[in-house]
């Protein structure tokens, strides 16, 4: 009797993720990461990082919010609103706390030096956020998302007990976080299915701008 084998298409995402493997790899084993699982970051390079990082939430939140408006189906945009509402609380509440304890001041917080791949997101998630085109709005959301579950994903490995460290692992980490990514990872694959090459390659164009700006981001902490 035969065997019939099923090979299952490969995604889009899949595709993406294979083409930026080196800078995606670089990423989630930079120095940056393996120090803070370790709870073993400089303070001064954390406060880098975080200065910089929250820069980006006001673009961020909006970012998310054109996904909800251009989203093409009512149960996708409630997803998306609701995690919205999280990176508005929590996420949004973290930063203030941290800034808080390692001492930034206020300048710093509100009208900092941005670096260069800060201004590079800032004006990619822009560019996505006013195309108002949906595969482009998910294109850098998934990045964004789906890198930092990747790096702050370890087996067999626990958080550093330092708190700031730890706390900023597992806002990045958990089933709740994996189930968003994975539906961002469905709503890409679903979506752009459908594109005409053009807009395909304008979405990868995107996404591999993103994931060197993560890269690159990383590097900037400690510069």
């Amino acid at each position: 009797m035969a065997v019939v084998t099923t090979v299952r298409p490969v995604t889009f995402s899949a595709q993406l993720r294979e083409l930026t493997a080196p800078t995606w790899d670089a990423a989630v084993g930079h120095r940056f990461v393996d120090e803070i699982w370790r709870g073993e970051i400089d303070g001064d390079v954390l406060a880098n990082y975080l200065v910089q990082d929250n820069q980006f939430v006001d673009a961020f939140l909006a970012l998310m919010g054109a996904a909800v408006a251009t989203a093409d189906h009512a149960e996708a945009r409630v997803v998306h609103a609701r995690q919205l509402g999280i990176v508005a609380g929590p996420e949004n509440d973290f930063f203030a706390r941290a800034l808080d304890t390692l001492d930034v001041p206020l300048a710093d917080r509100t009208h900092p030096e941005l670096r260069e791949p800060t201004v590079g997101f800032i004006a990619l998630m822009d560019s996505a956020r006013t195309s108002a085109d949906y595969p482009s709005c998910l294109a850098v959301l998934l990045v964004a998302e789906w890198l930092y579950l990747d790096w702050a994903t370890r087996a067999d490995t626990e958080p550093p007990d330092e708190p700031l460290q730890q706390e900023w692992i597992q806002l990045h980490s958990g089933p709740a976080f994996t189930a968003w990514v994975d539906f961002l990872r469905d709503e890409f694959d679903r979506v752009s299915g459908g594109l005409d090459t053009g807009h395909r390659q304008r979405v990868q164009e995107l996404f591999v701008r993103a994931v060197d700006l993560e890269l690159a981001f990383f590097d900037a902490a400690y510069a």
